[in-house]
């Protein structure tokens, strides 16, 4: 049997950094590109999905820096996102494709989203339905991916009840509630992961929540900040 002897060492010193939070970084690059000035990202997690956001923002006209886990996003406001000249590949992120079909349902130019053979299998009827309800142009080929997402429709506010708690879907219709007119609102029959809004109110967004209910006006705007993930 193999034995080791050690002896005693010098404590160690240092810091270490556990990778950002994936959700946090998917809407710190989906925010901070609708602000309006420059938001710089500490902690951003470096995996393929949360890169595929960032990627599909600057297909649409987004400046964005990234140096390792640091992002510097130059947002563009509201509504200066521009058409992307292609389909949005966001890989195997089901995260980027239902967050941004709400947003990418409001605005004036037409979108693709699609992905890889996983999530073109996944279905999307869950962020669809409530979509259709507020205006927006959106199908997929029996509610699967790819997307296509008509644009120019004039959204109007909903008062939604999900039907199982997501945080995904429920920050679909929020992203779609702020381009939305009147007051957009989401009612949850159990807790969900409440990170859409609470990085609104951090970018300045007015938000009123409730133990089981969320609800926006749409017509706001967002002030760029500082995140560390």
């Amino acid at each position: 049997m193999a034995s080791f002897v050690t002896s005693n060492s010098r404590s160690l010193k240092g810091s270490i950094r556990v990778p950002g939070d994936k959700s946090i970084s998917h809407r710190s690059i989906m925010l901070g590109s609708l602000a309006t000035g420059t938001t710089k990202v500490s902690g951003f997690l470096q995996g393929e999905d949360s890169l595929a956001t960032l990627n599909a923002f600057k297909e649409m006209g987004v400046s964005i820096e990234r140096n390792g886990s640091d992002v510097t996003i130059h947002g563009v406001g509201m509504h200066g996102l521009k058409a992307p000249t292609n389909a949005l590949n966001l890989g195997n992120s089901g995260t980027s494709m239902r967050l941004m079909s709400g947003l990418l349902s409001a605005q004036s130019f037409d979108s693709e989203l699609c992905g890889d053979e996983s999530l073109s299998k996944r279905p999307m009827e869950r962020v669809i339905k409530p979509l259709r309800q507020m205006g927006a142009d959106i199908s997929g080929p029996n509610s699967k991916p790819p997307l296509s997402i008509h644009g120019g429709n004039d959204l109007s506010a909903i008062e939604y009840t999900l039907p199982v708690a997501s945080a995904q879907i429920k920050s679909c219709i929020l992203l779609a509630g702020l381009y939305s007119k009147g007051h957009t609102t989401v009612i949850e029959n159990g807790i969900s992961r409440d990170h859409t809004e609470r990085m609104l109110k951090g970018f300045g967004y007015q938000v009123q929540t409730s133990p089981n209910k969320i609800s926006i006006e749409g017509g706001g705007s967002l002030k760029a900040c500082n995140i560390e993930v």
